[in-house]
């Protein structure tokens, strides 16, 4: 396997990778290179590289440069989420430069780019220094602003495509939403500078987009979108390399599907009645006529690249023998013992009604790139790990294979603060011993509204004409934490306590049933480690008409809470004394 994967290290070093940009071109008569292969082909290179310094004294060359070409599509992208606005899926991998127009194809793909951001962290992680400057700092801040909305953005998803009618339509993609989840829990809090860096260098991701992207998911599976019920893409985010669903149910549901309506003998359909590349696709035309997917019906062609996905699955989940022995016998030999991985298996034209009237019949032949640069890539990796050349704790350095594991009980902690010290004497007139807001000094207590305008500037870089975060509502999950800025902490009030955004926070009533569903909200959505602190204040408005006293609903809340049960959730509220844990790193406002 040693000589294997040195071969094609070399094949994409003489071949396919560009000497002066460093990209892959898609193969040797096709000089396109495309984001995603990119990410997927370099994972061989990566595997040796950590193979070879685990067994052998090795200096590994860190010398890497970026080219931060792509700014106005990022800027441009964050407020319009526009197709046209979106960046290039494929460029030209000798000049880096765009090789379609923006609507001459369907670039806007997601997943594509949370996946650079994922294993961008993954590799940080596994100890290579990649970003080196704040500038490239700034430019993968403004990246996870980029892909944090990608619950509610219709794409063209992992197959560039569209919807399935291939009419280049996009749609919301479970593949896209799912890599966004995975990348953004991935790089949150990640050091991009590694041991040598500071709080400048850390990025950080806002948890209520991930829990966006978590609900939305699973809405959505097994299905992969409106029109593909299902996509064996969704390989890559219920196992190897996202790991995003955490129910593990949902897992298995989900493979279960692709195993039993897309899985053939040379591999899986990417989705029913894909028409790529068979012999009833029209190749001069990029997309489809309104009725032609029928055509396609029981002759989709078959990928091997999602056999090496269950081999690398079946290694963390040791079994290192499942898909090995098929795989092994639908690879391409060559004279000199090399095995390549094509890129699928079509049926052979003259063979298309028996394939139709009895699928899975007839015997393929291969198309398309050999190798295929994904596929082969994957191989490799799946062979270094079965054969114990690397761990799997090795690939994922951030522990994302236990996404499904046990989870224990979220404790919610409430910290009730007084606004003034007229409400704090109230209080105590009631035998509550609360403290007030100036009590608490040097810790300062500001609504979720300011939070939303610090992360504003968070990203920004005048050099670049990076503007930062566009301004959107921070949830509970947002203001359940404290932030240091400027070595001052601080702790924000949640949004529906924010008279000036939301009025029903004027309605006493209403307060307390909106705190019973974020205290639900809290219990069952809270991934961060430690405890959740949601800021409770109790202002003049949730005094009785004359302002003599405490409204008798926030009474019976307060109460409640200091009861350590409340709407049916455990708490634990804090009154007096308030000890909040320092959190670590600094907000990296300019």
């Amino acid at each position: 396997m040693g000589l294997q994967v040195i071969i094609f290290v070399l094949y994409l070093f003489y071949h396919v990778q560009n000497p002066v940009t460093g990209l892959l071109s898609a193969g040797t008569d096709h000089k396109d290179a495309w984001v995603r292969d990119n990410v997927y082909s370099i994972l061989a290179v990566w595997g040796l590289g950590m193979a070879y310094r685990k067994n052998a004294d090795r200096d590994e060359d860190k010398a890497k440069a970026y080219e931060l070409e792509q700014v106005d599509k990022v800027e441009k992208f964050k407020r319009t989420q526009s197709t046209k606005d979106c960046l290039h899926a494929k460029y030209n991998s000798a000049t880096c430069a765009t090789v379609v127009g923006d609507d001459q194809w369907g670039h806007l793909q997601v997943d594509a780019t949370s996946l650079y951001l994922l294993f961008l962290a993954q590799m940080t992680a596994s100890g290579l220094r990649i970003i080196f400057t704040l500038d490239e700092v700034t430019f993968i801040q403004n990246l996870v602003f980029y892909i944090e909305a990608a619950y509610k953005v219709a794409d063209y998803g992992i197959w560039e495509r569209g919807d399935k009618t291939n009419q280049g339509i996009p749609e919301l993609n479970a593949s896209s939403v799912g890599m966004a989840k995975a990348a953004l829990e991935a790089i949150d809090e990640l050091d991009l500078f590694g041991a040598h860096g500071g709080h400048k260098s850390v990025i950080h991701v806002l948890p209520d987009e991930v829990e966006h992207c978590q609900s939305i998911l699973y809405s959505m599976l097994p299905r992969a979108s409106t029109s593909k019920e299902i996509d064996a893409g969704l390989l890559s985010i219920i196992s190897y390399p996202a790991f995003a669903v955490e129910d593990i149910n949902l897992v298995n549901l989900t493979k279960s599907e692709i195993i039993s309506k897309l899985q053939g003998r040379y591999g899986c359909c990417r989705f029913l009645r894909d028409g790529y590349k068979t012999p009833r696709e029209d190749p001069s035309r990029l997309h489809y006529d309104p009725a032609e997917l029928k055509l396609f019906e029981n002759i989709e062609c078959e990928w091997p690249v999602f056999w090496t996905y269950f081999l690398i699955d079946g290694v963390f989940n040791e079994d290192k023998i499942q898909y090995r022995e098929a795989l092994e016998g639908i690879l391409i030999r060559e004279k000199n013992g090399i095995v390549l991985m094509p890129e699928l298996y079509a049926v052979p034209s003259e063979k298309v009604d028996e394939e139709y009237e009895n699928p899975h019949s007839v015997d393929r032949i291969p198309v398309g790139k050999l190798p295929h640069l994904w596929g082969q890539s994957l191989y490799i990796l799946s062979c270094l790990l079965a054969e114990g050349f690397l761990a799997a704790g090795e690939i994922d350095p951030l522990n994302r294979r236990f996404s499904t594991g046990f989870k224990p009980d979220v404790v919610v902690q409430v910290t009730v603060l007084a606004e003034t010290n007229q409400i704090k004497n109230l209080l105590q007139d009631h035998g509550i011993n609360v403290q007030s807001i100036a009590d608490i000094h040097p810790l300062r207590v500001q609504p979720a509204r300011i939070l939303s305008n610090l992360y504003t500037m968070l990203g920004r870089n005048e050099n670049m004409k990076l503007s930062g975060r566009p301004h959107r509502h921070i949830g509970v999950l947002g203001t359940s934490k404290l932030y240091v800025i400027r070595n001052q902490i601080f702790a924000f009030t949640p949004q529906f306590t924010d008279q000036h955004h939301f009025y029903l926070a004027l309605d006493n009533q209403m307060i307390v049933e909106m705190l019973k569903i974020e205290l639900a909200y809290l219990t069952s959505c809270w991934r961060m480690t430690g405890r959740p602190t949601l800021t409770f204040p109790i202002t003049h408005t949730m005094l009785v008409d004359d302002g003599t006293d405490i409204h008798p609903a926030v009474l019976a809340t307060i109460r409640k809470l200091e009861d350590g049960y409340f709407g049916g959730f455990v708490v634990c509220c804090i009154t007096v004394n308030i000890w909040f844990p320092i959190p670590k790193g600094d907000f990296p406002i300019n």
